[in-house]
C-alpha cells in the first residue's frame, strides 16, 4: 500500500469517531510508523509501505481509536522545545505547562525543587534553561521516576539532575531557592468529566487527589515554609477555578509576593508565591 493511501483510508476513520484534530493524529501516527519524523511525511506519501510499517499503523490507529492518547503510542511528547518520553505511568506534558517554566526562567536559581516530577518535563526544562542550576525531582511512583530518569539520561542531564520517591516533602531535605510542582488538582466529581483519553489511560494519582482537589495544595503550602531559602520562589499549576483558594492557602503560611498568572488561552494557570526574607540569600545552600 502507497503511504498516501493509508493516509486517505485513516483520517476519515479517526474523523467518524469524534477524534478531534484526526487528520494530524493520522500524519502523526503514520510518521512513527514509518520511523521518521513528521515534518518528513510529505516527502515518503508516494512510497510504498512495508509490511511491518503497515502492521505498526494499524496498531497505532486501533490504539487511537480506543481513544489512547498519541503521546502513549509514540512513546513520546514534545514539551519547550524537547522531546520526552511519555508512558501510562505519566501525565502527558502538556501545552499549558509551559507557562509554569516560562515563569521559573524570569529570574535565576542554583537549587530547585520539582514536587511530583512524572515525566520530569518541568525540572528538566528549568534546569536546561538555567545552565548553573541542579535540581531534585520527588514523585511516589517508581515508574514515574524511571520515566524521568530516562528522559534525565537522553537529555544529558544527568549531572544536574537527580530523584528521589517522597509523598511531597517527606524524604526532602535542604533549602531550596525554588520549589516547583504541577500536582494532582483535578475534583473527584469532576475526574467523569474529562476527555476519554486522560479519564480512562493517564494515571488517576497523577490526575486528582479526592475531594475538592486542593489536598495537594494543602500539604505544599504546609511544607514549602521549611524547604524554601529566604527569597526563594514556589510556583504551582493549578485549574482554572483554583487560583484564588490556592493563593490563601498560600498567604495563610506566611508566604507573600503572590500573583496568578494566566496561560496562553487567558485561563488561570500558575500560582507565584515568594518566602519573606532577603532574596540575595536564594542559591547559596
Amino acid at each position: 500500500m502507497k503511504t498516501s493511501d493509508a493516509l486517505r483510508r485513516a483520517i476519515p476513520l479517526l474523523q467518524e469517531a469524534g477524534i478531534e484534530d484526526g487528520s494530524r493524529d493520522a500524519r502523526v501516527l503514520l510518521a512513527h510508523a514509518l520511523g521518521i519524523g513528521h515534518d518528513r511525511l510529505t516527502l515518503k506519501l508516494p512510497d510504498e509501505m512495508t509490511e511491518p510499517q503497515e502492521a505498526l499503523y494499524d496498531a497505532a490507529l486501533q490504539a487511537r481509536l480506543a481513544r489512547q492518547p498519541v503521546a502513549q503510542i509514540t512513546g513520546r511528547r514534545l514539551f519547550w522545545g524537547q522531546s520526552f518520553r511519555v508512558t501510562r505511568d505519566t501525565l502527558d506534558p502538556r501545552p499549558e505547562t509551559e507557562t509554569l517554566v516560562a515563569e521559573a526562567l524570569t529570574q535565576p536559581f542554583l537549587k530547585m525543587l520539582d514536587l511530583g516530577t512524572g515525566t520530569g518535563c518541568i525540572l528538566l526544562s528549568c534546569l536546561k534553561g538555567m545552565p548553573m542550576a541542579r535540581g531534585l525531582g520527588t514523585d511516589i511512583s517508581e515508574a514515574a521516576l524511571q520515566v524521568a530518569v530516562g528522559n534525565t539520561r537522553d537529555l544529558g542531564l544527568e549531572a544536574r539532575a537527580r530523584f528521589r520517591m517522597s509523598d511531597w516533602f517527606a524524604n526532602v531535605t535542604g533549602a531550596y531557592d525554588l520549589i516547583v510542582s504541577n500536582p494532582p488538582y483535578i475534583a473527584a466529581a469532576e475526574l467523569s468529566e474529562l476527555a476519554p483519553e486522560v479519564r480512562d489511560w493517564e494515571p488517576h494519582l497523577a490526575l486528582s487527589p479526592g475531594g475538592d482537589g486542593l489536598d495537594a495544595y494543602r500539604a505544599i503550602a504546609r511544607g514549602a515554609g521549611a524547604r524554601l531559602m529566604p527569597g526563594g520562589r514556589l510556583l504551582v499549576e493549578i485549574g482554572p477555578t483554583q487560583g484564588s483558594a490556592v493563593a490563601a492557602l498560600f498567604a495563610g503560611a506566611g508566604l507573600d509576593g503572590i500573583r496568578i498568572l494566566p496561560d496562553m488561552d487567558g485561563r488561570d494557570r500558575v500560582v507565584v508565591a515568594i518566602k519573606p526574607g532577603a532574596p540575595d540569600s536564594c542559591g547559596s545552600a
